[in-house]
């Protein structure tokens, strides 16, 4: 097996899965789904997800046609060392443990009270049922699907981890970091989704946040010591 595509595949799994658990979209997902049906918001955010790492990974395997291959390996290593930092900062900072889940609950609380008021009156099993009724493609874009869809894709873009994505599709190989990213996204999101508000207050912020800040630190100087990839 080509070594590159496994470096390229474990840096990336490892890197989303720190990056994404305790992250706002894995909150919003562990609340989506304890009030919409699991299977609509775990496909709403595991295609914002899959989308969001394509776009990443291409934008990263496209930067270095663009600049020079070691133009592009020097922002890579420096943005590994600055989120490095920064994670560490967060961890080393951080106020309050749950302090992340209670400003996304209290956005969708308020989102959530808004677009209830008016609307019909019935219980769960009743709505269940018309949804198992309706054909697939109505289920697939009803507004729960595209609920999670657009929470989950602009609460991702511009976020650490995407950015990071696109430093390391740019410095590895991209095929390994697009099905590690694309794993990691979906251990997370179904974890978020199955485990609900129960398991997200238990995670500690700290930890994770130091955890990731040690990890960015180790590829920050594992490309340091290492050489571009050839190609340019």
């Amino acid at each position: 097996m080509d070594l590159s595509l496994v470096e390229g595949f474990s840096k990336s799994l490892a890197m989303t899965v720190l990056s994404e658990i305790g992250d706002k979209t894995f909150f919003a997902a562990a609340i989506l789904a304890m009030r919409y049906p699991r299977r609509l918001v775990l496909s709403g955010c595991l295609s914002a997800l899959i989308v969001m790492t394509a776009l990443s990974v291409f934008f990263g395997w496209a930067a270095p046609n663009l600049i020079s291959r070691k133009w592009t390996h020097s922002i890579t290593t420096l943005l590994f060392f600055g989120f490095g930092i920064w994670s560490l900062w967060e961890g080393f900072t951080e106020q309050g443990e749950a302090e992340e889940l209670s400003e996304v609950e209290a956005k969708l609380d308020a989102d959530w009270k808004a677009n209830s008021v008016g609307a019909k009156a019935g219980s769960k099993d009743d709505d269940d049922l018309k949804k198992q009724l309706r054909p697939f493609l109505t289920q697939f874009f009803s507004p729960i699907f595209l609920k999670a869809f657009s929470i989950t894709f602009f609460g991702e873009w511009g976020d650490k981890s995407q950015i990071a994505t696109i430093g390391l599709a740019a410095d590895e190989n991209p095929l390994g970091v697009i099905l590690g990213g694309i794993i990691g996204q979906a251990l997370c999101t179904t974890a978020a989704v199955f485990g609900g508000k129960s398991l997200a207050s238990q995670i500690s912020e700290r930890v994770v946040a130091l955890s990731s800040g040690v990890l960015f630190i180790v590829f920050g100087i594992q490309s340091l010591l290492s050489a571009p990839l050839p190609g340019s």
